[in-house]
């Protein structure tokens, strides 16, 4: 069975995000990047799949040579390969088109892909990737099993868990649920070593029509100062709420 597993480079969350060239580019320097959380719920299912079934897991990302250090960070926690498309994407269905042609070259029977990213939150690429390959699809995936042919998903919906089954091969956009923060896969020493002589391999890109792309930057307005109003007045909290904050 052959997994690929979609990996995004993420800012870490705790970073401070800055924007440069008049709010039309994102400032990198400084930046601590991670493997997209959603993308490692992913990772650490195919390796229990490696593990239990053994699987062959690849990973590859649409990114420059910045991002290589993290698809090193995902062959230490167990991946048997990795890719990297040299591009750096401008939107989904760019990365879409990229990752789509690889898939056409191997006939991976799962593929795995976080939901969405946390920098941009377009969850996009997973659905789009299936349209394009048309694979059976299933996002906010908690659940998955594999017997044979076969496979088995469960994902959020609106008031509860709905449960799927399909054949062979298939997308899901994995989510916290899948495997949980707990399961995560610390790289040890060892899988560090192993991962320099794994291989990586890096494929030019394709040229591909692009659907949209970014004017501008805007941070969120700041916040106001916080009134602090003593537990027993209560008539200065009443006024507050009604002529500052507008609620009442």
């Amino acid at each position: 069975m052959k997994v690929l597993v979609c990996i995004s480079n993420v800012p870490d969350t705790t970073s401070k995000i800055n924007f440069v060239d008049e709010n039309t580019s994102f400032d990198t320097n400084g930046v601590q990047f991670i493997i997209n959380p959603n993308d490692e719920f992913g990772l650490t299912r195919a390796i229990w799949m490696k593990q239990q079934q053994s699987a062959e897991v690849t990973v590859v990302t649409v990114g420059d040579n910045s991002c290589e250090s993290t698809l090193r960070k995902c062959l230490a926690i167990g991946a048997d390969k990795a890719i990297r498309i040299d591009l750096k994407p401008t939107d989904g269905f760019q990365v879409a088109k990229q990752l789509a042609r690889i898939c056409r070259e191997t006939n991976y029977d799962i593929i795995i892909a976080g939901r969405e990213s946390i920098d941009y939150n377009g969850a996009m690429v997973p659905g789009m990737l299936g349209a394009l390959l048309d694979y059976n699809f299933v996002t906010n995936c908690v659940a998955l099993d594999v017997e044979g042919e076969n496979a088995k998903a469960s994902r959020e919906i609106d008031g509860g868990i709905e449960i799927i089954s399909c054949k062979l091969p298939i997308i899901i956009g994995a989510q916290k649920g899948l495997v949980e923060e707990k399961d995560l896969i610390i790289p040890n020493m060892r899988g560090i070593m192993q991962a320099r002589q794994k291989p990586l391999k890096v494929f030019e890109p394709s040229e591909d029509e692009i659907k949209s792309s970014i004017l501008k930057f805007e941070k969120p307005i700041p916040k106001g100062e916080v009134k602090l109003v003593p537990a027993d007045d209560i008539d200065q909290l009443i006024d507050l709420l009604h002529n500052e904050a507008n609620v009442i």
